[in-house]
């Protein structure tokens, strides 16, 4: 066990017993940690209602993919600082708030949808479920 004068190592701490523990959020109900499903749900959810609202966009191919890209990302941008989270947060129940408490501001939704697309943050997962996306934005997706 190191002294209280240094640091501890990442390797030192102890396994969390629930997502979130760490952060002091519950283990379940309101305010927990969004898990898996939920979120598959809700990406999923955005992801059609980007792709149908671009079919109202001219072009084939490549410009429909951009367009529902870029559908997508506004979405997120817009409805998380507003709604507290995309269409599809909010139906799967979820919202994504800053763990310091307070509001989410527009920039954090910005630098967070930015990391979405590039798709390989969202990959990365600590102890508590949190993506790369989240941990860097100091955001967390919790239950409502």
């Amino acid at each position: 066990m190191p002294s209280p004068q240094q640091p501890q190592r990442f390797g030192d701490l102890e396994p969390s017993k629930w997502p979130g523990e760490r952060l002091g959020l519950p283990e379940s109900g309101a305010r927990s940690v969004g898990r898996i499903g939920r979120r598959f749900a809700a990406i999923a959810i955005d992801w059609a209602i980007a792709s149908l609202l671009s079919l109202l966009v001219p072009g084939e191919g490549s410009a429909q993919a951009f367009a529902t890209l870029g559908i997508f990302a506004l979405m997120q941008v817009v409805f998380i600082p507003t709604l507290g989270g995309s269409i599809g947060h909010r139906l799967m129940g979820m919202r994504v708030v800053p763990i310091t408490g307070g509001w989410v501001g527009w920039w954090r939704p910005a630098v967070r949808t930015l990391l979405i697309l590039l798709v390989i943050p969202v990959l990365v997962w600590d102890s508590d479920q949190r993506g790369f996306h989240d941990k860097i934005t100091g955001t967390v997706l919790v239950r409502a």
